[in-house]
């Protein structure tokens, strides 16, 4: 008797293979009222669906972001305003927080926590303003949808070593692009006081250098 050998086909390694988490559904009452209420942010009308059986889904997109959110009748089982801590990152917590509140949305004070890691469940250890020393990842403000549906700004400026790949950067809009320039500008301005006042020809260098730097959490330029 011969005895074959069973041959797997080759399986790829993980780490290879692109995840990107392209969609999030939460669950709503009215679907009208939530789109209302979703595009009257600003979030983009990707689809409005409807099938037999009274199915019908609804797709936005929040401004600059690669996630979409999709609502509608008959997806999910969850309750509807169930879905807590969706969180939107921002460059700017204060051009953010005026922006929804400039539309009309009711949104918490901006905040930082207690803690100083993360938030905290619900309204527990808020404390009132952006964080102390706008530290990147620590300052918050919330709001809900019309069910109930949580979500969270947090401003982000430089993310942690590893979170990028320190040989490229990207920007998710315009606004995003124009927000690390004015960084990196401010940035360049003490960097020419510590050189002895003059006006570097090799800005643009410096500039490219320091937003990838910021974006990937390598070290700044000095």
């Amino acid at each position: 008797m011969t005895v074959q050998e069973t041959k797997h086909p080759k399986v790829a390694v993980l780490h290879d293979i692109d995840m990107k988490l392209e969609v999030v559904v939460i669950p709503v009452s009215d679907v009208d009222r939530a789109k209302s209420f979703y595009t009257g942010l600003g979030w983009r009308l990707d689809a409005d669906v409807s099938g037999t059986d009274d199915f019908r889904v609804v797709q936005v997109t929040p401004p600059g972001s690669p996630c979409s959110v999709i609502f509608g009748k008959n997806i999910t089982s969850a309750a509807p305003g169930s879905a807590q801590g969706l969180h939107l990152i921002v460059s700017d917590i204060e051009a953010a927080h005026g922006a929804l509140t400039g539309r009309g949305a009711e949104i918490s004070s901006i905040f930082h926590d207690v803690g100083g890691v993360f938030h905290h469940n619900g309204q527990e250890g808020r404390s009132a303003g952006p964080h102390p020393t706008r530290a990147s990842y620590g300052s918050f403000a919330s709001f809900s949808d019309p069910d109930g549906n949580g979500w969270i700004f947090q401003e982000v400026t430089t993310r942690l070593p590893g979170r990028i790949d320190a040989d490229g950067a990207t920007f998710a809009s315009a606004n995003d692009l124009a927000a690390a320039l004015r960084r990196a500008a401010s940035a360049h301005g003490e960097h020419e006081k510590r050189t002895g006042g003059d006006h570097s020809q090799t800005w643009p260098d410096w500039y490219a250098e320091y937003m990838v730097a910021e974006q990937s959490g390598s070290a700044l330029p000095s």
